[in-house]
């Protein structure tokens, strides 16, 4: 995806990532699950992803098959990860490069204060696949590259 196409079905925009995040939060709030954009609400990202995986544990399908169904969920999930990052830890969201983006197989991701991408769709993906040792609070609270001042809210 370049500078000015459309985004295709599962390619995202950097610009649209905070967007995402808000959609999520304003459709989960009448459920009052607790996203806030805190550090602590990783845990319950964290939480809901278990509950996916749960949910998804008597079926018979291959796992891609099952994240293939829940995508969309992972993805507004990926972007509530990555908009924390943002808000709690100095991050930016960027369009990545063609390098980047072989790596991760994603359009988006953050930039940290130190220069370093991180990929939070990816790490909600991985964290649905692998379990619990994937833990999202966990990311952050190792995540180096954060800024010192917003590094303990």
């Amino acid at each position: 995806m370049r500078e000015g196409e459309p985004a295709r079905q599962g390619e995202h925009r950097a610009a649209d990532m905070r967007r995402h995040a808000a959609a999520l939060v304003a459709r989960v709030a009448s459920a009052r699950v607790p996203l806030d954009y805190s550090v602590a609400s990783l845990r319950v990202v964290d939480f809901l992803i278990e509950g996916m995986r749960k949910g998804s544990s008597g079926d018979p399908a291959d796992p891609a098959a099952r994240r293939a169904r829940t995508q969309a969920v992972l993805d507004s999930l990926g972007a509530y990860v990555g908009e924390v990052l943002v808000r709690r830890a100095g991050a930016v969201w960027v369009d990545l490069d063609d390098e980047h983006r072989a790596y991760f197989g994603r359009t988006v991701g953050v930039r940290m204060p130190d220069g370093r991408v991180w990929n939070p769709l990816g790490k909600v993906v991985n964290r649905y696949e692998a379990g619990p040792e994937e833990s999202l609070q966990t990311f952050y609270l190792t995540l180096p590259g954060r800024h010192r001042a917003c590094a303990a809210l």
